[in-house]
């Protein structure tokens, strides 16, 4: 499926529920592999059967096959671009967004520039600084998030820990610590979790 951002266009992929339940999440992925990379394919095929609808998209440096990430405003506006796409191909009740890593963290930055129509934030691995650069922190925007957040994190990240999160995220956010790094593995009881998280916060 095509996504068209202004210009140029990328990929889009849609997972939907056998029995929708009129919640559905948009989810990006990291800076260094796209949406059909396992990972990606198993948490949208996971939450798919369990009756949220997904759809998954590509940035378009990685549509390109160029293995630097576009500017910030490109990023985002793609981001804005699949957030039409699916309010037009799923029309869900509730929309939530998320993703790995950077993908996550360009969702929440648009999330707290005022996107609407949004239920909530699925954070799968927040880079809140680079390996060994903790100076160099990713929380301007932080404070301005409204929406239910979960955050899945590495006990082991390199790209901040569980702890290292707490202090910058709203306080009513859920971060859930994990085994692993950055890189953590996706099982059956993690998918329960995120599914269940977006059942019981879906709002209006």
């Amino acid at each position: 499926m095509k996504l068209k951002v202004d210009e140029a266009s990328t990929a889009a992929t849609l997972y939907r529920a056998e029995r929708s339940s009129g919640r559905a999440i948009v989810l990006a992925h990291g800076a260094g592999a796209g949406q059909k990379h396992p990972f990606m394919v198993r948490v949208a095929d996971g939450l798919a059967a369990r009756g949220v609808d997904v759809m998954t998209f590509d940035f378009l440096y990685m549509h390109a096959r160029r293995r630097v990430p576009d500017r910030n405003d490109r990023l985002e506006a793609c981001w804005r671009a699949a957030i039409a796409r699916a309010h037009a191909e799923l029309a869900p009740r509730w929309l939530w967004v998320g993703g790995k890593s950077m993908g996550g963290r360009i969702a929440s930055q648009v999330v707290a520039a005022g996107e609407p129509r949004i239920a909530g934030l699925v954070l799968l691995g927040y880079p809140l600084h680079p390996p060994e650069q903790p100076d160099k922190l990713r929380t301007a925007h932080l404070p301005q998030l409204r929406v239910p957040i979960l955050c899945v994190q590495g006990e082991r990240d390199e790209f901040g820990t569980p702890a290292d999160l707490r202090p910058y995220f709203p306080t009513a956010a859920h971060i859930v610590s994990v085994a692993g790094g950055h890189s953590f593995a996706v099982d059956d009881d993690l998918l329960d979790r995120i599914a269940g998280f977006i059942h019981a916060h879906a709002n209006g």
